[in-house]
């Protein structure tokens, strides 16, 4: 199977969310090398992009290296949107996404996000914007709606398809859930059947090939989009590609192939976000490393709040480079003693 975004075909079909301080451009960088099907911007403020805000205009503009590049925009007026989706054109996007998941509060407070799904008529103002003013394809992401008594993303991804949207992905939680339980795989085929033609993306508690196989058997969606799954490895939804549809992927990589793929993630950052705030950016992607390794049962408890301390205490980036050395040679080891 593949999927189509308009004239754009896609290289598989597990995709990149757009996540807000995380799918950052090292981020997606190591995401796309990876074959990820498609990687997404994080939220760019289309108003404040129009006004050149240096980050917004830092993450819609298209990475020198890579294949798609979608920006995901965001706000709650018709003129913002259309002069943002035609500035992210020109900054070189193949793909506009807007976003109506959002569920952070400074942003649906503001009438944006998944606020948008309170009032649909409005929504759908702000997407025949955007699909006007550019000749990219669009896309939408939204959530099944803002609480339990309104779930109305089926409504929404029907208006949106006849606007000229070409496709649609849906987080499988209301916008009052939040991140709370489980999100709802099921609730998502209604979406399924309010669409004609194009395709729709399930996204929300998508982490294993198991996750995949259960949100496309109950959503009947044509792909999958991997969020928090993928902290502390940006290779992962390429990972799930392969093993859900072998030859358009990435076999997983060994603690060599991921040791190099963090080095490259954690300099990356450094050179674009400067030594001081990129070694804190850096922090939170480092300790989801740590994170992992503890999952996966290669570090205990004390040993991983060891390696934190030292990786995330640390304000000298070639000493947080060594560390980081350091770990993956000690987890390399463990591995060869358990052979």
């Amino acid at each position: 199977m593949s999927i189509s975004i308009g004239h754009i075909r896609l290289r598989n079909r597990v995709l990149l969310a757009p996540m807000s301080g995380v799918s950052d451009r090292p981020f997606r960088e190591i995401a796309d090398s990876c074959h990820a099907g498609l990687v997404v911007t994080e939220m760019v403020a289309s108003r404040e992009l129009v006004e050149d805000r240096a980050d917004m205009v830092r993450r819609a503009e298209r990475p020198l290296k890579g294949s798609l590049f979608a920006v995901q925009l965001a706000g709650r007026e018709a003129r913002w949107m259309a002069e943002g989706a035609r500035m992210a054109e020109s900054l070189g996007a193949d793909i506009i996404d807007i976003n109506m998941g959002c569920p952070a509060r400074q942003v649906t407070g503001g009438y944006s996000g998944s606020a948008l799904m309170r009032d649909l008529d409005h929504a759908l103002t702000l997407i025949d914007a955007t699909v006007t003013a550019c000749n990219v394809p669009v896309t939408l992401k939204m959530r099944l709606g803002w609480d339990d008594r309104m779930m109305n993303a089926p409504e929404l991804a029907r208006r949106a398809e006849e606007a000229g949207v070409r496709m649609v992905t849906v987080h499988g939680r209301t916008r009052c859930q939040f991140y709370k339980g489980k999100a709802n795989w099921n609730a998502i085929a209604a979406v399924k059947k309010a669409l004609k033609t194009i395709p729709l993306i399930a996204n929300g508690d998508v982490t294993t090939s198991a996750d995949i196989k259960g949100i496309l058997a109950d959503s009947g969606a044509d792909g999958v989009m991997v969020g928090r799954g993928s902290y502390g490895r940006p290779w992962w939804p390429g990972v799930l590609a392969e093993r859900l549809d072998p030859g358009s992927g990435m076999t997983a990589p060994d603690l060599a192939g991921e040791a190099e793929l963090i080095d490259r993630q954690h300099q990356s950052i450094l050179s674009l976000y400067g030594h001081d705030h990129g070694n804190r950016i850096a922090r939170k992607h480092l300790g989801w490393v740590i994170d992992r390794k503890l999952e996966e049962n290669r570090l205990t408890p004390e040993a991983a709040a060891s390696w934190r301390r030292k990786l995330l205490g640390e304000s000298d980036n070639d000493n947080v480079r060594l560390t980081l050395r350091d770990l993956y040679a000690t987890l390399q080891d463990a591995e060869k003693r358990a052979a």
